[in-house]
């Protein structure tokens, strides 16, 4: 057990070390969330020493940041320095997705743990301290920069919508052939689907995106 907590405090330092390292901070990679013809009008904000901070102003609506592990992938993941995943969020996933997002990087940075931030944002969404989902609320993930993590390298581009929590049978998410996959978080109100952008269904009812297919099989077990 001690040692498992030494691992998990050492890879926060590394972590905490690249948030303000001038690599990090370019910016560069926020923009290749979305479209190039969104992204170059949307604020970007980079992960600072204490959470993410405005580096461009936006004239747009939408946000583009590279979410870290911690916000975006699997627990076996959730400390891996490697991962980086570019989002561009459309303006009502901004006002309501972002806050939460934000306040766990802000948390996990100021050193709580998985369990006790995911008890915070639970808590923080009952008092309505943090916001629910906004009709219409969406973000890209189109990017070919990213890196999602060791089981799951590299996402196929794909759609994201918001929503407070809702029947995944309502979208005929989950089902076999189906091109969209969905996840909820009860804690949280939230249901994410998401939308593979080059999505092809083959006559055995099954995805011919061979990552997708992995995403929803590690998904469904």
């Amino acid at each position: 057990m001690a040692a498992a907590a030494t691992t998990v405090f050492a890879i926060h330092g590394v972590l905490t070390e690249k948030a303000h390292s001038k690599e990090e901070n370019s910016g560069a990679q926020c923009g290749t969330g979305g479209h190039w013809v969104i992204a170059r009008d949307a604020e970007v904000q980079v992960l600072g020493r204490h959470g993410f901070e405005t580096a461009v102003k936006g004239k747009n609506g939408f946000v583009c940041i590279v979410a870290r592990s911690w916000t975006s992938v699997p627990d076996p993941d959730f400390w891996n320095p490697k991962v980086r995943v570019p989002r561009c969020l459309n303006a009502p996933a901004a006002r309501s997705y972002l806050p939460h997002l934000t306040k766990e990087t802000e948390w996990e940075l100021a050193g709580r743990t998985k369990a006790q931030t995911d008890e915070s944002i639970a808590a923080a969404v009952d008092k309505k301290e943090l916001p629910a989902m906004e009709l219409g609320a969406m973000c890209y993930m189109m990017s070919k920069q990213g890196y999602g993590g060791d089981s799951v390298k590299h996402w196929p581009p794909h759609l994201m919508f918001y929503y407070p929590q809702t029947d995944p049978a309502t979208w005929g998410a989950n089902l076999p052939g189906s091109p969209i996959f969905a996840s909820s978080q009860t804690s949280e109100h939230l249901s994410e689907f998401v939308i593979a952008g080059a999505t092809v269904v083959g006559r055995n009812g099954r995805s011919l995106s061979p990552k997708l297919n992995k995403i929803k099989g590690d998904q469904e077990r």
